[in-house]
């Protein structure tokens, strides 16, 4: 009954969800794109066999980039499907696999649109990246024998909360899926609270995403643009935060020469941050406009996707968005790779075995509000020793917590042979 239930919501929602589209559409117009694809109409034909990876948005869809490179060389003969939610996971992407892979949108969880998704492609099996559970996606699976499995998965602990409030479903969606990895053991944790019957802990393959060469060019051309300023970029920055952190630099003056970078986490508020720093007088200068950096330009606005690697190469520190405020922290994994020393505020929910690793490392810090960040930032912009000690600190790190994508194919092997 509890499925039931839970399936004429899902229906009872679909009007909300078109809505949904055309209010998120006034921001993003390739929300307007491929709509038959939420209710399981294709167009694409994709070769058979093939792997199914659902990645929801531009940070899952990041994090498979090792597991994709690993699923192509040991599955030479299968063609890999990447289904997203949002058009900047599907954006992220195209920049990061072109037309080597296959890409389409998850259908909504209803048992026709779930049905039509699996009999149009017919994967051999499907890999959930991190942790999203739709009950009729989970069952259908279940139902017609193709392996679904939960891999890299990171549950907070608001999210068990969340998930916890339809305790049925969520055990019955849990003890369907053919296998579970976690990052870290407080995920498995809450997993096996929630009705996981095995949960292993691999680590996440986040930490086995290496620098690609060409984003370190690039980042050691941005810098050449940039000169011999010091750099304190704001990385993936959510709503909110950048007022806040501009507020603060104003406010605490920092040196004439200092240069703000914000590199803000969704390409819609471009616009709107570029706003912000102009009502409070700061002179702007673009990513995109390609040219060198004036003198008197105050502030850099990053306003291009798929170039996080070289804005961190490109910087003196880095604060990790999204921490600020209770967001639960961006990706803090790839300033460490690249050896840039790392700020971060309260909320790390998201990172939370990460944050707490790199802060005992000595490669990141962690601050309570703006204030202290800019003040923070402005130390360490003018202590070379300090910098370069956190920087070895996250290079180490990183390459200390790598691994989990090699255990992770160990345990998909398990249901796919690979070719010999």
């Amino acid at each position: 009954m509890t499925h039931l239930f839970y399936t004429l919501a899902i229906i009872a929602l679909l009007p909300w969800a078109l809505l949904h589209l055309l209010w998120r559409a006034r921001r993003q117009p390739a929300y307007l794109r491929h709509w038959g694809e939420r209710f399981g109409r294709y167009d694409a034909v994709v070769p058979t066999p093939t792997i199914w990876i659902h990645a929801v948005s531009v940070g899952e869809t990041r994090a498979a980039q090792p597991l994709i490179a690993a699923l192509k060389a040991h599955y030479p003969h299968y063609r890999i499907l990447l289904t997203h939610m949002t058009p900047t996971g599907r954006a992220t992407s195209e920049d990061l696999f072109g037309d080597t892979i296959e890409r389409v949108y998850l259908p909504y969880d209803t048992p026709w649109g779930v049905r039509r998704f699996l009999r149009h492609f017919q994967p051999s099996i499907g890999l959930i990246m991190e942790t999203e559970l739709w009950p009729n996606l989970v069952a259908t699976c279940r139902t017609q024998q193709l392996p679904l499995l939960l891999v890299n998965a990171r549950l907070s602990a608001r999210s068990a909360r969340r998930y916890g409030r339809f305790p049925n479903l969520t055990h019955s969606a849990l003890t369907q899926l053919a296998a579970i990895s976690a990052i870290g053991e407080e995920d498995a944790a809450r997993l096996r609270a929630l009705g996981a019957p095995e949960v292993s802990v691999f680590g996440s393959v986040k930490f086995d995403i290496t620098p690609p060469p060409e984003q370190l060019t690039l980042g050691r051309a941005l810098r050449q643009r940039i000169g011999d300023r010091p750099v304190f970029l704001c990385a993936s920055t959510r709503e909110g935060e950048e007022a806040l952190i501009l507020d603060a630099w104003q406010k605490v003056g920092v040196g004439g020469m200092a240069l703000l970078a914000i590199v803000p986490r969704h390409p819609q508020r471009f616009d709107e941050v570029a706003g912000l720093i102009a009502a409070r007088g700061l002179t702007l200068q673009r990513r995109s406009d390609e040219k060198a950096l004036a003198a008197d330009t105050q502030v850099w606005l990053g306003d291009s996707m798929g170039e996080m690697f070289a804005y961190h190469a490109a910087a003196d520190v880095v604060f990790v968005g999204g921490s600020l405020l209770d967001f639960g922290c961006q990706n803090l994994i790839e300033p460490c790779a690249v050896g840039t020393p790392v700020l971060i505020g309260p909320s790390t929910f998201n990172f939370a075995d990460a944050a707490r690793g790199a802060i005992k490392a000595g490669a990141a810090i962690q601050v309570g509000n703006a204030a202290e960040l800019v003040t923070q930032a402005r130390a360490l912009l003018a202590d070379d020793t300090q910098k370069n000690t956190m920087a070895s600190a996250g290079r180490h790190f990183a390459s200390r917590h790598r691994g989990a994508t090699e255990r992770t194919m160990a345990l998909i092997e398990g249901f796919i042979p690979a070719a010999r």
